[in-house]
């Protein structure tokens, strides 16, 4: 390091001193062109008796001496003759040229005063050459980027010293399974070809964002005990031409010198999209990576033990030729975690960490339906921040289910002022929500309300499922449409007004119906059809338009019956909060107490008229 920072200084302090001696020389040449008298000029000041002195300099140069103050100027003479034949040629008579008044001297012309005289004028380009040589040797000792575009920026981890494990992987049994065959053939090839099995050419992982797909692939590192090169999808593409396909070649280059290998490619949607669907047409720089990506992978040249591992959650905008058998034998769905693998990841993010005794995992896997490992880490690492603020020695159940509400919807905003009716109508807006979702035998039941802001939201009703929903029923997609409609009702019921505070439940109710009729096949009138195909441009990447494969008439049809499920879901919305105004006003009342009613609290005001799971009655409390 020391060694390369005084190279640096040596070539900047070089380059500093040949630009001050190039300006020199440069004010040199302008000030000498300046002071130059014409040799016709000298003979006239002779004729005149102004010259006291002339002294011949390496047979060219004069320097010229007058009398008056001892001013001496510069002049040149021709190299063919002498001084005193040029003279008398510009009409100086021989008595003026032997004159008393007159000193002419003649040095003799020395050999290194010219070998001087072109240094200095060489000397700056030296220099710079001299820099140049610096510059070239360090950018190829250090395989600078400027000089090596089309080199592969992938790195290349041995695997000697795994950092990551199967053990720190959770959640994704099957997909564990899935890759540690392909750990196993690279570690007992034998095992497998003396079956007539083939090494598979590559393994694309797919999920969604923050499922662990990196993760996994750092894990098949440790376990394979083989080079693994780790590059993503966008460093292969650059502004040149061409750059992108030398560096895929490079990399398997590398790849094929290092087999057995495994080489990881994150992203590869990033490179690996649909040809032909670009902006550039068919010859666009990512296109020529994505062929050579081809060619590279199951090509002529086969007979490589190099596994290609690729990760992206869009797998639906890759080209068809990458998906291929013979390049990607292997496709591992990643999904978000059931209930037993978020408490298994849950486990790996709080090993090592200070849990107090009451932390339950199990109530906290329950109270995370939809999270995937990304969320469940950044749960835990809010805990613990939570935990060093409120200067604890240990996480507690407390700190880990406030980082939940942080994760969900943001961190509390104490300090917004709101005024007392503002408040009231915050109050009855989230106290309608949870009266009809512990009505309605279908929702989720209610974990928490708040009055709180919280992120963009100036009051928050949490109902978690008891367990993981994978099929959606039309009554429950209903129960959800009446819940969210319940602060707009409730505003309408007890101010006999109504507010913005319900756009956003407005905003997703309109969605889910409209996704009833047009997408579920979930209306009684349109019947079991999807109605509008998505279309999207590739290169945008997401859904930008719908194409419209029914009528005028249809699609009037499809209006008036979002609006019925729609006014339907209100409609009832205000008879169950007309049914259970009492309640309703207790727990806004409550609310504007405390600010935040937990579970146990609100089913003390408002026990469940419902069994959640089953629907069935349950008996009500005194």
């Amino acid at each position: 390091m020391n060694s390369s920072r005084n190279r640096s200084s040596i070539i900047y302090i070089l380059l500093f001193i040949a630009i001050i001696a190039m300006v020199v020389i440069n004010f040199q040449q302008q000030a000498t062109s300046q002071e130059v008298l014409p040799l016709n000029k000298v003979a006239d000041d002779i004729k005149n008796g102004l010259i006291q002195r002339i002294l011949v300099e390496d047979d060219n140069q004069l320097r010229v001496i007058y009398y008056k103050d001892g001013i001496e100027r510069t002049s040149h003479k021709e190299p063919e003759t002498t001084l005193i034949e040029q003279l008398k040629d510009f009409g100086v008579s021989a008595d003026q040229l032997s004159s008393s008044k007159l000193k002419i001297e003649i040095k003799p012309p020395s050999a290194w005063v010219g070998v001087i005289s072109m240094l200095g004028y060489a000397a700056p380009f030296i220099i710079l050459a001299i820099v140049f040589w610096f510059v070239f040797r360090q950018a190829q000792g250090s395989n600078n980027a400027a000089m090596s575009f089309g080199k592969s920026r992938a790195r290349m981890f041995t695997g000697d010293q795994p950092k990551v494990t199967f053990e720190d992987v959770a959640g994704v049994e099957e997909a564990k399974e899935e890759l540690y065959e392909v750990v196993e053939f690279l570690r007992e090839p034998e095992k497998f070809i003396s079956l007539g099995a083939r090494i598979p050419k590559g393994v694309l992982l797919v999920g969604p964002p923050g499922t662990g797909k990196t993760l996994l692939a750092k894990a098949i590192s440790g376990e394979a005990g083989v080079p693994f090169f780790s590059i993503s999808g966008s460093e292969f593409v650059e502004m040149f031409v061409g750059v992108g396909a030398s560096r895929v070649r490079d990399l398997f280059d590398q790849a094929k010198r290092h087999s057995p290998c495994i080489v990881f490619v994150d992203e590869i949607d990033a490179v690996g999209r649909q040809r032909g669907a670009g902006l550039g047409g068919s010859h666009d720089e990512r296109e020529q990576t994505l062929n050579q990506m081809l060619v590279e992978m199951d090509g002529f040249d086969t007979d490589t033990n190099v596994i290609i591992i690729a990760a992206t959650n869009r797998p639906d905008i890759l080209d068809p030729a990458l998906l291929r058998p013979g390049r990607f034998d292997r496709r591992v769905i990643l999904d978000r975690p059931d209930m037993r693998g978020r408490e298994a990841i849950l486990k790996v993010h709080t090993k090592g960490k200070p849990l107090s005794p009451d932390v339950d995992l199990g109530v906290l896997a329950r109270s995370t339906p939809g999270f995937v490992g990304a969320d469940l880490e950044n749960l835990v690492n809010e805990s613990a921040i939570l935990a060093a603020r409120r200067n604890q020695k240990m996480i507690g159940q407390s700190e880990m289910e406030e980082a939940i509400e942080r994760v969900i919807a943001g961190p509390e905003r104490k300090s917004r002022l709101i005024s007392k009716e503002e408040k009231r109508i915050v109050a009855y807006n989230e106290a309608g929500h949870a009266i009809l979702m512990n009505a309605l035998p279908e929702a989720d039941p209610v974990h928490k309300v708040s009055i709180i802001a919280r992120g963009m939201a100036g009051g928050y009703t949490l109902a978690l499922p008891e367990e993981d929903r994978t099929l959606m029923p039309r009554k429950k997609l209903i129960a959800d449409m009446i819940g969210l409609l319940g602060g707009r009702a409730a505003e309408e019921l007890v101010f006999n007004d109504i507010t913005s505070g319900a756009s956003n439940d407005l905003e997703r109710v309109t969605r889910m119906a409209r996704a009833m009729v047009t997408r579920l096949g979930m209306s009684q009138s349109l019947g079991p059809m999807v109605y509008g195909q998505k279309e999207e441009l590739i290169f945008l990447g997401r859904e930008i338009s719908e194409q419209r494969d029914y009528s005028e008439a249809v699609a009037e049809e499809i209006d008036e019956e979002v609006r019925k499920i729609v006014n339907d879901a209100y409609e009832k919305a205000k008879s169950l909060l007309t049914q259970y105004r009492d309640k309703l006003d207790r727990l806004a009342a409550r609310l504007l107490e405390v600010e935040t009613v937990t579970r146990e609290e609100f089913e003390a005001i408002f026990p469940p008229p419902f069994e959640k799971n089953g629907g069935t009655p349950m008996p009500q409390q005194a």
